[in-house]
């Protein structure tokens, strides 16, 4: 059986540039998945996640991707030669760090099977946890994406019916995390 990660990438204090964080932590309170999915919060890890390229079998990766060719909320899907064959622009030290560290591992000839499904952020300056119109209004679509491409690994993704986590909760406790109180990844 294929071991799978889903790793969220981006950094929470810069807006948008945290929907990935946000998206890893919604799929992991509010679904189930058969054959199971580590989800890994990847943070601003960078070059230290090339372990997880090396020990899974498949590894997926929700990011953002900046693209001034496209509106903001734009999700797409890209193996890992796809992604390091674009002229996307990086224009964040994670979205750099995230290629670098696909090229690095492509090279070693021992890597996962990787895709990386992205969404082009609008604000990636402000300090702030939260996300700009356009990627909220994009939400559920990057979380079908996200999902659908699980599906695409042979993984069946269930929703709860228990209620799960809400967006505006996660959001909360990204602004706000406590071990104490449980919030965080």
């Amino acid at each position: 059986m294929n071991r799978i990660a889903l790793i969220g990438s981006g950094n929470a204090f810069f807006k948008d540039e945290g929907i990935g964080l946000y998206a890893a932590k919604y799929l992991k309170e509010n679904y189930t998945f058969e054959p199971g999915v580590d989800i890994v919060d990847g943070g601003t890890l960078g070059f230290g996640l090339m372990p997880l390229l090396q020990e899974y079998d498949e590894v997926l990766i929700v990011n953002t991707a900046s693209d001034e060719d496209v509106p903001a909320g734009t999700v797409t899907v890209r193996d890992c030669d796809t992604f390091l064959e674009g002229s996307l622009i990086k224009k964040t030290a994670n979205e750099v760090e995230i290629a670098e560290m696909l090229q690095i591992c492509s090279l070693t000839g021992n890597m996962a099977e990787t895709s990386v499904v992205s969404i082009v952020p609008e604000d990636i300056i402000s300090v702030e946890v939260g996300l700009s119109a356009p990627l909220r209004a994009a939400w559920e679509r990057y979380i079908d994406t996200i999902t659908a491409r699980l599906a695409h690994a042979g993984v069946v993704c269930t929703k709860r019916t228990d209620g799960g986590m809400k967006l505006e909760t996660i959001l909360e406790n990204f602004a706000a995390p406590s071990v104490a109180l449980g919030r965080g990844f």
